[in-house]
């Protein structure tokens, strides 16, 4: 999909390209396999000139170089207003200082003013909490967000990397009264990590959220890159990141025999299944090297029957209720039952006892 066809992110007026830019690769922080400033630059201009808007980092990313590369960019090249800038907080950039990072009020006005002065600008379109923060009680959390949107330095919230129902108790805190609702969620979503499925993505298509999966491809093990007996030399992540086992290869050789039907990338393959799941799902695509951007961006558009084989391959094990509520709900029908579920026989043994009052 063009990165110009736009989306809303969520319950929301805000329009986003279908593929946001991570910067997490953005600078050369020590111990981190990133981009240079040049490299990153090219990445960024790239996308957009290719229409791309949606731009994603944090605060810790590359140690705040990341940040400061984004902020540096826009003030030599202008164009800020144009996109939608989006941060993150949570992780205590100062060691010692036990305020400098997590949820709670003072910890958030002490890391967004840092990110927008690194940034170089004077409010985010989207800020995410990072994480959950344990010690903080949620509503704080909450209460402190909705004060940032009404002063104008946020535009819209949203969180990552949280429970599915710490999540659902902070929005419905939020609609309840009447503080800034949460938008969208980032979440680690691919072809080989579908355990989102079970409770944070219902959650988001329930309550108008948008999906933002981080590491769509995996840690590059979509990208195509890896194959059975294959060793991959060109990959900054391959020194530090385990193979693929023998379940994720079965994934992956199927991916790869699909973009050769395609004569796609792999890659392009793996994010076009992200953008063809229900609900509004705007996959995150990172880069250390502008040639990685461009195979992520190839159009493609998967076929039902294709879509059918990648879902079957890729099928994940999800944790209880979840397996009650997916093809056991559909084979149950309770609308067209009775309630001893002994109906027509068309229920198993185990299944007829099950559902006895």
């Amino acid at each position: 999909m063009p990165l110009d066809h736009y989306v809303t992110l969520g319950r929301s007026g805000l329009r986003v390209s279908p593929f946001a830019l991570g910067a997490m690769t953005f600078g050369e922080d020590p111990g981190a396999a990133g981009a240079s400033v040049e490299e990153s630059e090219r990445i960024l201009k790239h996308y957009l000139d290719r229409g791309g808007n949606f731009i994603d980092t944090a605060n810790f990313y590359t140690n705040g170089h990341s940040e400061k590369i984004l902020g540096d960019f826009f003030r030599s090249n202008g164009g800020r207003d144009r996109v939608v800038l989006a941060s993150k907080f949570f992780f205590n950039m100062h060691p010692g200082d036990p305020n400098g990072g997590g949820a709670g009020r003072v910890a958030i006005r002490k890391q967004l003013h840092e990110t927008l002065r690194r940034l170089g600008t004077d409010h985010l379109d989207l800020y995410w909490m990072h994480n959950w923060d344990r010690n903080t009680p949620i509503e704080e959390t909450m209460r402190v967000l909705d004060d940032l949107v009404g002063s104008g330095k946020v535009g819209y919230v949203g969180f990552s990397n949280v429970p599915a129902w710490v999540t659902a108790q902070a929005q419905t805190m939020a609609v309840l009264n009447g503080w800034t609702p949460l938008v969208a969620l980032q979440v680690e979503y691919s072809l080989l990590a579908r355990t989102v499925e079970g409770e944070v993505a219902p959650l988001a298509r329930d309550a108008g959220m948008a999906l933002v999966p981080w590491s769509p491809l995996k840690n590059g093990f979509l990208s195509g890159k890896y194959r059975r007996n294959v060793q991959v030399s060109d990959s900054a992540r391959a020194a530090f990141v385990a193979p693929p086992t023998e379940e994720e290869f079965g994934v992956i050789d199927v991916v790869n025999e699909v973009a050769a039907e395609l004569d796609a990338s792999a890659a392009a393959v793996s994010l076009a299944w992200l953008r063809q799941r229900p609900g509004t799902v705007v996959p995150i695509i990172g880069a250390r090297k502008l040639e990685h951007l461009e195979s992520n961006l190839d159009e493609v558009t998967l076929t039902h029957e294709q879509l059918a084989v990648l879902d079957e391959v890729s099928k994940p094990e999800l944790n209880y209720p979840a397996p009650l509520h997916g093809e056991l709900r559909a084979m149950l029908q309770f609308a067209g039952a009775t309630v001893d579920g002994e109906a027509s026989g068309i229920y198993p043994p185990l299944l007829q006892s099950s559902f006895r009052y």
